[in-house]
């Protein structure tokens, strides 16, 4: 079905826009930025989000929100379907004004499947109208913390995170870190959770976790990823993986909802990839 044709009049009821394409393994997109805000899914693969605040990793059933104005950097693991919604910022109260990942339940999946298919959500139409309530109901809903990874403000600090996510594997002792940054070990662990929210440990687990998140999603065996991870055993990655996500990484990538309503495509593909 060919979308409707639209002029220069409609645009003052177009309450929220769509895009989609379709992005090979290692695609990245440069920071940019949006006059509207950007709810960014991909129905297959794992998209990475990044801007000066922090970074976000999305598999299939999460979506990343992006404020209005806020520029941000995108990258995509594995064969990714990106469908992406543009909410107008002057009509909608309330919505989130930072970054943050957003759970994909079935509804809110199908919404914005068909937003895309429609293209323009028309304030006009009673249906649109409603799709988009839904919509922003769902941005407001609360985020989903496990997925982030916040960083730290300050130069010194930033320095550590910079070398830690550039080396997921590396369980160099805080002392360490500390001397080769030149700062003390109680400034350094003191700093992190004071400008992140999160201990020092924490943090270095978030970065291990996202690691691994983006290398499941390029369809790599869990073996391989557990030690390209930092992790000492597959074992113990599964039972990180379980701790933090509540279930283990192959039910992870196989299921977009707690219902277990399962992505067809992402399972086939992620099936082909594994063998």
């Amino acid at each position: 079905m060919s979308k409707k044709r639209h002029t220069p009049d409609d645009e003052p009821f177009f309450v929220v826009r769509s895009a989609s394409g379709q992005f090979a393994h290692g695609a990245a997109l440069p920071a940019h930025s949006h006059p509207w805000g950007q709810l960014i899914f991909a129905g297959a693969g794992v998209m990475t989000v990044w801007t000066a605040q922090g970074t976000w990793v999305a598999p299939p059933h999460w979506a990343v929100w992006a404020p209005p104005g806020v520029a941000h950097a995108m990258r995509f693991t594995g064969e990714s379907a990106l469908r992406t919604l543009y909410l107008r910022p002057d009509v909608f109260d309330a919505l989130p004004a930072r970054c943050a990942v957003i759970a994909v339940a079935p509804l809110l999946r199908e919404l914005i499947l068909r937003a895309v298919e429609i293209g323009m959500l028309d304030r006009r139409e009673p249906v649109h109208a409603a799709m988009a309530v839904l919509i922003a109901d769902a941005v407001r809903a609360e985020p989903t913390p496990s997925l982030d990874l916040p960083m730290p403000r300050s130069a010194v600090l930033r320095r550590v995170a910079d070398h830690l996510a550039a080396a997921p594997a590396n369980r160099a002792r805080h002392s360490a870190l500390a001397r080769r940054f030149g700062v003390g070990v109680r400034t350094l662990e003191r700093g992190f959770l004071a400008e992140t929210g999160l201990s020092l440990g924490h943090w270095r687990r978030q970065v291990r976790m996202l690691h691994a998140l983006r290398q499941l999603g390029a369809g790599l065996p869990v073996k391989v990823v557990a030690s390209g991870a930092g992790y000492r055993s597959a074992s113990a990655f599964v039972a990180a993986f379980r701790g933090a996500l509540e279930t283990t990484p192959g039910r992870y990538f196989a299921t977009v909802d707690a219902a277990g309503v399962q992505n067809a495509e992402g399972i086939r593909s992620a099936r082909a990839r594994r063998g």
